[in-house]
């Protein structure tokens, strides 16, 4: 683990907005453990639970073995037994355990959880338009199947992270606030994420309606931070790289399209804030974005190349053609209003300048 993410935890653990002692006694399943935000919080729960000495369970579902052994290689890795009545933990950290399954598949837990976080879904644009079907049945199917968990366990609460795409194509730069008709058009490029996530979001109402379901939902703006594996093949990660290799930023786009970004430590404060919140009702939906780093794809590049170009790389236009066919989004301006989960006492912290700071930290570290 490098010092900057170690620094990162430290900053999540410092925050005085979240409930830890909710956590004592009881059972944590995050999904999703190998993505960027899934790993952060199991990490920060180990360290929470070793700084503190506080008695709780994590529980770490993910499908590829290969990459729980590799993100978890500090940790003694011990896996859940189905033939057998309780997990079996390892020696070193007894109290997490890595649970290897496709989350289409996880339809039964034995055990206590008293929380879950739902972060399993595939990020990959070229996913989506390769494999939508996946992509859907991850979405849809999966949290199905939590939500059919929580309600048998009786859970404290779930948190499903859902994705500012459920706003469509919006065109202007007005604030667009979760009251918004959610947007998704079948047949469309990249259709199968947005429309996932819509049905996701629905089958959370239900089940928060109809079974009193304790269910929050998180549309997330597009996150990052150190964590992003170098070969991560969003446009952020290609800046980072585009300067510690000292190439120029090639655009295939106009770089038009505006959003919020944010970074990951305020995306898992504002998880862990919710999720261990005294004030959420079941079935509300916030949207999570620093508001302060609004700004197109091509004034984020210049951004990048003045602060950390050292005036040896530029930002050059290359426009491909083909760039829908490649699962790029369309352009838009996704201006999220986050005047709600800040009336809940929750503030992003970190700028873009230091998110990419940050990052590009951590990747040249990685990267040897």
């Amino acid at each position: 683990m490098t010092g900057i993410y170690r620094e990162d935890i430290e900053r999540i653990l410092a925050d005085p907005g979240i409930l830890w002692d909710k956590l004592a006694g009881c059972g944590i399943l995050v999904t999703g453990a190998t993505g960027l935000l899934g790993e952060l919080i199991v990490k920060t729960l180990v360290a929470l639970r070793e700084k503190e000495d506080m008695d709780f369970r994590i529980y770490a579902l993910a499908r590829n073995r290969e990459k729980i052994e590799h993100v978890y290689s500090d940790y003694c890795i011990a896996y859940c037994d189905d033939d057998k009545e309780e997990p079996v933990f390892g020696q070193e950290k007894p109290y997490i355990h890595f649970i290897c399954s496709d989350i289409r598949d996880f339809t039964d837990f034995v055990g206590q959880i008293d929380y879950i976080i739902h972060a399993a879904s595939e990020t990959s644009s070229r996913a989506f338009i390769e494999q939508p079907v996946e992509v859907e049945e991850t979405a849809i199917i999966g949290t199905r199947n939590l939500l059919h968990i929580d309600r048998e366990k009786h859970v404290k609460c779930m948190l499903f992270l859902s994705t500012m795409e459920v706003y469509g194509t919006p065109q202007t730069d007005e604030k667009i606030s979760e009251d918004r008709v959610l947007e998704a058009k079948p047949g469309e490029v990249r259709g199968s994420y947005p429309i996932g996530k819509i049905a996701c979001e629905s089958l959370c109402t239900g089940y928060a309606g109809e079974y009193g379901v304790p269910v929050s939902v998180l549309r997330l703006t597009q996150t990052f931070g150190a964590g992003v594996v170098y070969d991560d093949g969003r446009v952020f990660a290609e800046f980072a790289r585009c300067v510690i290799e000292g190439r120029d930023i090639r655009l295939k786009t106009k770089g038009e399209t505006r959003r919020n970004y944010l970074y990951t430590t305020d995306a898992i404060r504002c998880m862990l804030m919710v999720l261990l919140s005294d004030r959420v009702n079941p079935g509300e939906v916030y949207n999570v974005a620093n508001e302060d780093t609004y700004c197109s794809i091509a004034e984020m590049a210049e951004l990048v190349a003045e602060c950390f170009g050292e005036n040896k790389i530029r930002v050059v236009f290359d426009i491909d053609s083909d760039a829908e066919k490649m699962g790029y989004a369309p352009t838009l301006c996704m201006n999220l209003d986050t005047s709600k989960i800040r009336a809940l006492g929750w503030h992003p912290e970190v700028s873009m300048e230091e998110m990419y700071r940050r990052m590009i930290e951590y990747m040249r570290s990685c990267n040897g």
